[in-house]
């Protein structure tokens, strides 16, 4: 499935191609990692375990360390997941490793029930943390998804949104689709004097070489 989606996506697009290597909670490591033989162009990596509501994600150091070689060995660019500030402590060890090297892009995820809080403070303490030259993202979950943007936009940062980290458009309306919540932190962009990136200056951003 994931083979029909990307060459439907490359046909139709030239957007950068990124998948997600989280899965779900109880996949097997070796489930989660399948698609990376499709040798996208990015691929996300949570690296450390944390609580999940009323489950656990785990990520544990040899998977981690499995994933991130994949990764490299396919030339995939990593999107560093990251619900605590552990876990940009382990993306450093990945470094030191040789497996990866600086800068990296970081996205951090906040407002999932223990982990870290979606609030300003946190997102503030997490780019401190940063090397120097790094990139990043702030995902905000549930009600948390539109402060985060306009927090992350105003600090000069990155923004995902969409359906998997929220469904509301407004309190008590849901969301027509990922469309209309990309659209609106587009016109916030704007009005902060911060132009969308095409497609081409989001891989200079992140480093990634144009498809051939």
């Amino acid at each position: 499935m994931y083979r029909e989606i990307i060459r439907e996506i490359r046909e139709r697009t030239d957007v950068i191609v990124q998948v997600s290597t989280g899965g779900a909670v109880g996949m097997t490591a070796e489930s989660r990692s399948a698609v990376l033989a499709l040798r996208p162009e990015m691929a996300t990596l949570t690296t450390g375990t944390v609580n999940f509501g009323d489950d656990v994600f785990v990520n544990r150091m040899g998977d981690i360390l499995s994933f991130a070689k994949r990764m490299a060995a396919h030339h995939i660019t990593p999107e560093i997941e990251v619900f605590d500030v552990a876990m940009i402590e382990n993306a450093m060890y990945l470094v030191r490793q040789g497996v990866f090297s600086l800068p990296l892009h970081f996205d951090f995820v906040l407002g999932v029930p223990g982990a870290l809080s979606a609030t300003a403070r946190n997102l503030t303490f997490l780019v401190d943390a940063l090397p120097q030259g790094c990139s990043w993202s702030v995902a905000g979950i549930g009600r948390a998804q539109l402060p985060m943007a306009m927090i992350g936009l105003a600090m000069g940062g990155h923004v995902r949104v969409g359906l998997e980290d929220n469904i509301y458009y407004s309190k008590g309306r849901l969301a027509t689709g990922n469309a209309e919540l990309v659209a609106r932190v587009k016109r916030m962009a704007e009005e902060m004097g911060r132009a969308v990136a095409s497609a081409d200056e989001a891989r200079s951003i992140l480093g990634i070489a144009r498809l051939s």
